[in-house]
C-alpha cells in the first residue's frame, strides 16, 4: 500500500498495519516522538492498536531538549 510518511510518498507491505509496526518496521527508536495519523494525535499508548491504510498520511517527529 502507499502512504505519505513525513510528506514523502512510501510503499509498506500489506492493505493496513498499525502504527507501531510501522514505527518498528522504519527503526524509529527514538523514546520521544510526537505520532499522528491524517492530523490526528495519537498517543504513545494506543500506537499498537491506530491503523495505517491505503493512502494515509503519518507524521513521526523526534522531539529533542536541550540548555
Amino acid at each position: 500500500m502507499k502512504i505519505i510518511l513525513n510528506n514523502r510518498e512510501e510503499e509498506v507491505t500489506g492493505n493496513e498495519m498499525t502504527l507501531q509496526q510501522l514505527l518498528d518496521s522504519r527503526n524509529y527508536s527514538f523514546k520521544l516522538l510526537v505520532t499522528k495519523i491524517n492530523g490526528k494525535l495519537i498517543r504513545k499508548e494506543d500506537r499498537s492498536t491506530a491503523m495505517i491504510g491505503e493512502g494515509d498520511r503519518v507524521m513521526v517527529l523526534h522531539l529533542i531538549s536541550g540548555g
